[in-house]
């Protein structure tokens, strides 16, 4: 279908944390981004599809943009600002409890810097946390702070003022036959998405014991004869005592993790699925360019 059909692109984007990856989601319909409560858990630029009415709306879900430290910080700023610079619309997510930061302030002065890219809207989130009061006040101030197109209220996490959003931005989009299938709901390889999964639960899990310094792969990816898929994956970590965390007593984390993940992947396909992990040392994996790649990460832009 190309008739009077409208598609673009549009970047989320925030400091860490944001509720970014929740918006994608509720957007969607569909989990198709990391979600945990650990800020800078959204690595790549993942695109969820939306379709509202006759425009696909191609959702580009950036990392948190925050002050980058390591090479991988400095590659997933870089990738933020860069599916900002693709995109046709962006979206500033600012915490409404949180106001406007130091973080949020950053963002506003890169963002002045590259006025007049593409139109800018605001989307304060978390209006359930804080009084009407100061919404209006927090919403008055980010307004003098830059001139964004349009403001809204929302709740990512309750749906709140979401569709208000979505129905804005299917109307500001060009005319366009649709980039995707009508039912394709993200643009990862499932080896990926089943990658994301795995990584999801072990970040619910482990909570602060375990730093960002692990990465999961989906080695291989079986399709067997009953409709079934066998999955199998690696959880690298940099250290040694990493491992046995990963691990848990008697294995029982692994089996908690690999169970949660198997769940959540059958019901993503809508078929059985057979996970088995391993967990391997790999010290220098945040300096090797294939494991960037594998992220959707560009190894350069960490330099």
């Amino acid at each position: 279908m190309t008739e009077g059909t409208k598609a673009g692109f549009v970047a989320l984007i925030g400091e860490p944390n944001a509720g970014k990856s929740t918006l994608l989601n509720r957007m969607v319909g569909a989990k198709v981004s990391i979600v945990t409560h650990k800020v800078q858990t959204t690595r790549a630029r993942i695109r969820g599809v939306c379709m509202e009415g006759n425009a696909q709306i191609v959702f580009v879900d950036t990392p948190g943009i925050f002050r980058p430290r390591r090479r991988l910080d400095r590659a997933m700023v870089t990738a933020a600002w860069g599916g900002a610079a693709d995109a046709d619309i962006v979206v500033l997510l600012i915490e409404a409890h949180r106001g406007l930061t130091e973080g949020a302030q950053a963002i506003i002065e890169a963002l002045k810097a590259r006025e007049g890219a593409q139109p800018v809207a605001l989307a304060i989130n978390k209006i359930d946390k804080v009084k009407a009061e100061k919404l209006l006040e927090l919403s008055k101030q980010l307004n003098e702070a830059y001139p964004f197109v349009r403001t809204f209220m929302i709740s990512a996490e309750r749906g709140y003022g979401v569709d208000d959003l979505r129905e804005w931005l299917a109307s500001e989009l060009p005319e366009s036959p649709w980039f995707y299938p009508e039912d394709q709901i993200a643009d990862l390889p499932m080896r990926q998405i089943a990658a994301e999964i795995t990584r999801e639960k072990l970040t619910l899990r482990l909570h602060e014991e375990l730093p960002y310094q692990l990465t999961v792969e989906t080695e291989k990816w079986e399709e067997r004869e009953d409709g079934s898929a066998r999955i199998d994956q690696v959880i690298y970590v940099t250290r040694d005592g990493h491992k046995g965390i990963v691990l848990g007593k008697g294995g029982e984390t692994i089996k908690a993790i690999s169970k949660a993940a198997r769940e959540e992947m059958t019901e993503f396909l809508g078929r059985p699925v057979h996970l088995f992990l391993q967990v391997k040392l790999r010290p220098g994996w945040l300096d090797e360019a294939e494991r960037y790649t594998e992220m959707g990460l560009d190894f350069r832009d960490g330099d």
